[in-house]
């Protein structure tokens, strides 16, 4: 039968017709066509189903392995310019005292560089100082960059580190070149790098400890800064060597935590001193870091750090910014296959050991960063000086040092408790070095409740803090220190928002800021702790206005006093009863 198509026209030759009528079967047998391709192991196959990709079309352009169409905003900003490349921007943006755009904000943090708008219209600089150690020379220093450019002080930070704060755009490179030229740098400070590493504060001085680990925080520090490639990771990463000795650096709150252990004679390893390794801390998520298994020797920890790290960050989650810590990479492989692309990296077999058969740890002295205490040096002393909420004006920044000149060593030791150490004085200095702090308006001496406090940097400085954190916690810590005479350590932990800068979650008295009725307020956590009084605090008050605050843990800790045990501390108390024990001691109305 001829086709329609053929049949409307009588214009086709014989040939012509044929033609036409083989195409046409052709289009109507076209599902029935001969395929060929390739599976994703290479071999060919007839079934289009079970194809991979056309290998003629060029695969997609990846990241670290992820398709650009899936990265994040700030893993594209990444790609597209590295923010280690910027230099001629920033140099632009001084000349032209200029705000940057909100990829270059993002990519000027990689220099230690943060537009704080619009809690403040200004630049926060915010520095590496490795193991907290600062000289005399680099404060004073400091204290000029703060001073001519800044908001005329410093702020101490929860990793042993220091802030420079208020100065505009204009002055950006000139607080850069003179922060280099004291020997320090902002390099990797902020964003998607690896943070201060931080140190036992009193290592090399505590007679206490296993093992002096600032060699540690400073070669991984300087590895850092030389390695490109470990900049840019998915998120943050925090790193910490704790001593085994007097002072903890809550080193089970970091991504990775070496924490220094004792091995006796009559194991599989030669006796002495080792690290442990902790994985995935993480307050602001609930999780602490726990122990691995590993047993690493010390000359070897800084190596396993460099591996680890470049695991997460050629494997860490590039597409969603909520799952991209290195916690989330360890909860989808498993700790095992963590360690074993830990492994393939390392030159050296990884040791395994029980924590149990390591020596336990020595106690801690909750209040060591506070006051004056022996150090293994025969006859000299560190002063531990408190500086609440970590706020120190140029004026006292200049007296530290002056005190540190001539009545120690010309050294400094910042503290993840935003206060800071003047070491190596001798017994006979002294009553003399007390004296001059209390002239500066400093001291050594402080409540139970204020020197366990730490606060971030709150509503006045960041735009995500919901509340004046700072403020806050000075008054909460004075109030309770005047009204009752504690005699064992209080921590209390303010933080202004989830992003948990302060780790409420981990303090005896835990404060997240939120909006409480149109005002500042917060969610109070009670009964946190780390390292041996490790412990995730319970929500006491969902939430409750400031202005009510003060009045209702007065009303709890005026229970504590009347019902404690003999030696109980606060932490102790707060364990023992339930939070509807804990709720009825509140002179609150109603919790929210």
């Amino acid at each position: 039968m001829e086709s329609p198509a053929l049949a409307a026209t009588s214009d086709f030759n014989a040939a012509q017709k044929e033609y036409l009528l083989g195409f046409f079967a052709g289009v109507l047998q076209r599902g029935m066509r001969p395929f060929v391709g390739q599976t994703p192991e290479g071999l060919f196959t007839a079934d289009p189903a079970a194809a991979s990709a056309n290998l003629a079309e060029p695969a997609e352009e990846t990241y670290f392995g992820t398709p650009l169409s899936e990265l994040s905003r700030e893993e594209r900003w990444k790609f597209e310019q590295n923010p280690l490349d910027i230099w001629d921007k920033l140099v632009a943006h001084a000349e032209e005292d200029r705000v940057p755009g909100i990829e270059d904000i993002f990519r000027f943090k990689f220099h230690g560089l943060f537009y704080v708008a619009p809690a403040q219209d200004s630049f926060m600089l915010r520095l590496r100082v490795p193991g907290g150690i600062l000289s005399a020379h680099q404060i004073r220093g400091l204290a000029s960059v703060a001073e001519r450019w800044g908001s005329g002080r410093a702020d101490l930070t929860t990793r042993a580190n220091m802030q420079i704060r208020e100065f505009q755009p204009r002055d950006i490179v000139n607080v850069l070149h003179s922060v280099d030229e004291l020997g320090l740098t902002g390099r990797g400070a902020g964003a998607d790098n690896i943070r201060n590493i931080t140190a036992s504060p009193v290592t090399g001085l505590d007679p206490t400890e296993l093992i002096d680990v600032s060699p540690f925080a400073r070669a991984l520090h300087h590895y850092i800064l030389n390695s490109r490639d470990l900049y840019g990771l998915p998120r943050k990463f925090n790193v910490a060597f704790d001593s085994g000795g007097a002072i903890s650096v809550v080193a089970d709150t970091n991504d990775i935590g070496f924490v220094a252990v004792r091995v006796a004679e009559g194991h599989a390893v030669p006796a002495g001193v080792y690290f442990r390794v902790l994985l995935c801390g993480i307050t602001g998520h609930q999780q602490f870091a726990s122990d691995c298994g590993l047993l690493v020797k010390p000359s070897q920890a800084v190596a396993v750090a460099a591996a680890m790290i470049r695991v997460f960050s050629e494997n860490g989650d590039r597409t969603d910014r909520k799952k991209a810590r290195l916690k989330y990479l360890v909860d989808k492989w498993g700790v095992e296959e963590f360690l074993a692309q830990t492994q393939k990296r390392l030159a050296f077999p990884l040791l395994r050991m029980k924590p149990e058969d390591c020596e336990p740890r020595r106690p801690i002295d909750r209040a060591g960063h506070i006051g004056i205490h022996p150090q293994t040096q025969p006859g000299l002393h560190y002063i531990g000086v408190s500086v609440p909420v970590g706020r120190l004006p140029v004026a006292q920044m200049r007296a530290l040092a002056d005190i540190a000149d001539r009545f120690g060593s010309g050294e400094l030791r910042l503290t993840v408790w935003q206060n800071l150490l003047i070491p190596n004085i001798p017994a006979d200095s002294l009553s003399s070095a007390v004296e001059s702090l209390r002239t500066a308006g400093l001291d050594c001496t402080a409540g139970a409740v204020l020197r366990g406090t730490v606060a971030c940097t709150g509503n006045k400085g960041c735009r995500y803090a919901a509340t004046d954190t700072k403020t806050h916690a000075v008054q909460i810590a004075n109030l309770l220190d005047q009204r009752f005479p504690i005699d064992q350590p209080v921590n209390l932990h303010v933080t202004g928002c989830p992003h948990s800068c302060a780790q409420h979650y981990v303090g005896d008295i835990g404060l997240l800021g939120a909006r409480v009725k149109g005002e500042e307020g917060y969610q109070v956590v009670i009964g946190g702790g780390s390292d041996l009084d490790k412990g995730l605090a319970r929500e006491l008050i969902p939430s409750i206005a400031y202005s009510d605050l003060p009045p209702a843990l007065e009303s709890l800790f005026a229970a504590y006093m009347e019902r404690r045990t003999p030696n109980e501390s606060f932490l102790q108390f707060s364990r023992r009863h339930t939070i509807e024990e804990l709720q009825a001691y509140l002179a609150v109305k109603e919790l929210a």
